[in-house]
């Protein structure tokens, strides 16, 4: 066996948990394929014979590839999942539905409320068991920080962190009946079961680019539901936002809106709508059973 041919078996040996980490990191099977592909290649450059560790090494890496396509995204503050339709084109969507599957819907969501460096503190320790001691240089903290960042992820991800859901208490109930008659009829396209929901001046509001943009109306709001659950309805899914029963846009479990909503005498009066990720990291999500 020549050389190359034994790194290349040594990281295929390690490929699984690689792809994992960045799995969990970036919530994307495309951008975890692309991260440890790009840790292949670092390996290659540098060679293995100055590498005590090549686990410990390959997982650094890959880490600090996700960190920096991370940070990148809140610079930008890009939207996550407007990415998804370029991603899915590389991967079969079944696929990357089941990779979320198996994660947990409810544990991918939390995550993407986390900062780059509380996400990476969490997913490396409590799910990879990687000290923080090798965690605190990828995140250029002392491993007291790293784990203090670790720490403030999992008060976030507490009962949700393997993947299970909520369920919500039973003074939520009402809420929850108005919500799934709400999520229903947008599936269905059934324009008046939406508005036999809806206030007649409910009011909707979208922070589009940053800007809030509200529109008034059960004519209106039906309609707009209707045509955005075209689009999403495969995705949306019922969740405690901020303690209420409201709908949490997740595609493949990359979390891409959180809609809270006021209900009084059983009718729906405020909708609003969250998609700048600044104000989706402030929210305290976890998605309901069925």
């Amino acid at each position: 066996m020549t050389d190359d041919e034994w790194l290349a078996e040594r990281f295929e040996e390690k490929r699984a948990q690689l792809r994992g980490v960045a799995y969990r990191m970036l919530g994307s099977g495309a951008e975890a394929e692309d991260a440890v592909q790009e840790a292949w290649l670092r390996l290659n450059r540098a060679g293995a014979g100055e590498i005590e560790n090549l686990g410990g090494w390959l997982t650094t890496v890959v880490s600090r590839i996700c960190l920096d396509q991370l940070q990148a995204r809140r610079v930008r503050r890009e939207r996550v999942l407007d990415e998804v339709p370029a991603a899915l084109s590389v991967v079969d969507p079944e696929r990357e539905a089941l990779l979320a599957d198996s994660v947990g819907v409810a544990l991918l969501v939390v995550l993407e409320t986390l900062t780059p460096a509380e996400r990476l503190s969490f997913v490396l320790h409590d799910l990879f068991a990687v000290p923080f001691e090798e965690i605190a240089p990828i995140v250029d903290r002392t491993p007291v920080a790293a784990r203090q960042l670790a720490s403030r992820a999992r008060r976030r991800v507490q009962g949700r962190g393997d993947g299970r859901t909520a369920v919500p208490e039973p003074d939520q109930a009402a809420q929850r009946e108005v919500i799934e008659a709400f999520l229903a009829a947008a599936r269905n396209g059934d324009f008046e079961a939406l508005v036999a929901v809806l206030d007649p001046d409910v009011v909707v509001r979208n922070d589009l680019g940053g800007v809030t943009r509200a529109i008034r109306g059960a004519a209106s709001a039906a309609s707009g539901a209707v045509a955005a659950a075209a689009v999403s309805a495969p995705s949306a899914h019922l969740a405690l936002v901020d303690g209420a029963v409201g709908i949490v846009v997740a595609p493949a479990g990359r979390l891409q809106r959180a809609i809270r909503f006021t209900i009084r005498g059983g009718a729906i009066h405020e909708i609003d709508i969250v998609t700048e990720p600044a104000r989706l990291a402030e929210l305290e999500l976890a998605v309901l059973t069925a």
